[in-house]
């Protein structure tokens, strides 16, 4: 994370400007860990998985994805902190240990998000799962209803592009929509030629609404963030506290943690102000548009933009 905020115009002097009731962010993933980056910050926990009561994260996909988003880098002494350290979380657990998952759970794990939101303060909903176009037409359609209440409720949903390209028009459905940020992959050159790199695999537009596609990208290959697998026993810590992990599952909470910011420092804004404050500070790679959206998303300028 360190150097993705340094990739992104994230410096460390936009913490100090910010002040006022923490922002809310609800991630539907994996679920979390009791890792020391998101001590006293995880408000709530669901599970609509196996009905557990406390908080966990049998993948590690949700807890990367939430240390991605706002780990304040404690064990690291900050330098693999997240995009926005101060925020808080609310937790939904719809994906399996493999990261697998169904729309019933995700619908369900959604709806509780909106129930929940005016007490704990939520303005997004980062969802890093893919989905496909052959996952339950009908509860798809339910789903892509309940990101449009969402946005008429002024909560931000911030989704991933998807794993799926580089050809044409393999956005996640679920992204295909105007009422939502669709966040692909580009690194900006750092890894030079290397064949492995997230944006070769990034989900790309166009969408067959006609939308221009993903909005923006961010950097997601080789991305270290939390660990799931740190864990106490004894009063000690054994395992590694940070992972590498590769995708637009990483690039996504990266987008998620700057609009959390931009909440933090300018107060409740209209969703399509979010969006659009996202989407005109953003750099031109001089890429496709199906590829890049209005290009890599810039901290600095997102800050600063009116």
């Amino acid at each position: 994370m360190y150097r993705v905020r340094k990739q992104i115009g994230c410096t460390d002097d936009l913490l100090l400007e910010l002040s006022g009731k923490p922002v809310g962010v609800a991630v539907l993933d994996t679920g979390i860990s009791n890792h020391p980056d998101f001590e006293n910050r995880i408000l709530d926990f669901k599970d609509f998985v196996h009905n557990r009561k406390k908080n966990y994260d049998d993948s590690g996909h949700g807890t990367h994805v939430a240390g991605c988003i706002g780990g304040d880098g404690k064990v690291s002494n900050g330098k693999y902190r997240g995009i926005h350290p101060k925020c808080n979380f609310l937790i939904g657990k719809v994906l399996n240990a493999d990261g697998d998952g169904n729309l019933v759970d995700m619908i369900q794990g959604f709806e509780w998000v909106l129930k929940m939101a005016e007490q704990y303060n939520i303005c997004i909903v980062n969802i890093s799962v893919g989905v496909t176009s052959t996952m339950e037409p009908e509860y798809l359609e339910i789903m892509l209803a309940l990101v449009e209440e969402a946005w008429q409720k002024n909560i931000l949903v911030v989704c991933a592009a998807g794993n799926s390209g580089p050809k044409p028009m393999t956005i996640s459905p679920l992204g295909a929509g105007k009422h939502i940020i669709t966040v692909g992959c580009h690194d900006g050159g750092y890894f030079g030629n290397r064949k492995d790199i997230c944006e070769m695999y990034s989900g790309r537009g166009p969408t067959q609404y006609t939308i221009k596609k993903p909005d923006l990208v961010a950097p997601g290959t080789d991305i270290i963030s939390c660990n799931a697998a740190y864990r106490m026993r004894n009063w000690r810590f054994f395992g590694e506290p940070y992972i590498k992990k590769s995708g637009t599952s990483m690039a996504t909470p990266i987008v998620t943690g700057a609009a959390a910011l931009l909440i933090q420092k300018c107060g409740r804004l209209e969703c399509e102000e979010i969006k659009r404050r996202l989407i005109y500070s953003a750099v031109d790679l001089k890429e496709p548009w199906t590829k890049q959206g209005w290009g890599m998303l810039n901290v600095k300028r997102l800050m600063t933009i009116v």
